[in-house]
């Protein structure tokens, strides 16, 4: 025995068909004009973001483009008193303890620290 819910003894009809095809595309068109409006939305949303960060900023820009470095500032490539240059130093010594000391084991940890 089959299941009569499956079972069509009609064909659809023309005006069916033509109504089905009908609702589909004002379906289409609806998402098409739901989908503009919500990227017009963000679009305007996004605009406005922009332009309260911009506002809220222009104090800061007007500082920025009045910035004079000061006069005591070094210029690039001119050696100061205390300036760090990174490298690395390969010696006999850890932190003014000599290898005879006798302090080998602290001089390891102090290696394997860094």
């Amino acid at each position: 025995m089959e299941n009569p819910i499956y079972i069509s003894t009609k064909s659809p009809s023309l005006l069916g068909k033509v109504a089905k095809i009908a609702v589909t595309v004002v379906l289409i068109g609806l998402a098409l004009m739901f989908s503009a409006l919500l990227f017009l939305a963000v679009l305007i949303v996004g605009a406005l973001a922009w332009g309260y960060v911009w506002w809220r900023t222009r104090d800061l820009r007007k500082q920025m483009r009045q910035y004079r470095p000061r006069d005591d500032v070094v210029a690039e490539g001119e050696v100061i008193e205390g300036e760090v240059i990174e490298g690395e130093v390969i010696r006999s010594e850890v932190d003014g303890m000599p290898e005879e000391s006798g302090a080998a084991g602290t001089r390891k940890f102090i290696q394997t620290v860094r």
